[in-house]
């Protein structure tokens, strides 16, 4: 199984509509979190070591998960799918966008 982790600000619109999109995927087990403070989930140390693929929405995403994570992260995979806040939770065309810039990441 990948264990892969979406992340976004808040953990309420895109990283939880990307977990549970690709929960069905075969081989693959889906978390959620946000990297702001007041994120419903926030990223946690424990769930950066479980992770073995990280999937950030946008670049300040990753910018800030490596300025708090940085090594925890040394062996990690971080993609990036420059996905803005622009969509609602579980939206179709959010869904399309996270189909064509997920997929190619997990197992087939």
């Amino acid at each position: 199984m990948l264990n892969v982790l979406f992340i976004c600000s808040q953990n309420r619109l895109r990283s939880p509509t990307a977990e549970r999109h690709f929960a069905d995927w075969p081989g693959v087990k889906t978390a959620s979190a946000g990297i702001s403070n007041d994120a419903y989930v926030p990223v946690s140390l424990e769930l950066l070591q479980w992770a073995e693929l990280i999937v950030v929405m946008e670049p300040i995403h990753r910018n800030k998960l490596m300025a708090r994570f940085g090594s925890e992260l040394a062996d990690k995979r971080v993609v990036c799918l420059d996905i803005p806040d622009i969509f609602q939770y579980m939206e179709p065309a959010l869904i399309r966008l996270l189909d064509e810039r997920v997929a190619r990441y997990l197992p087939t």
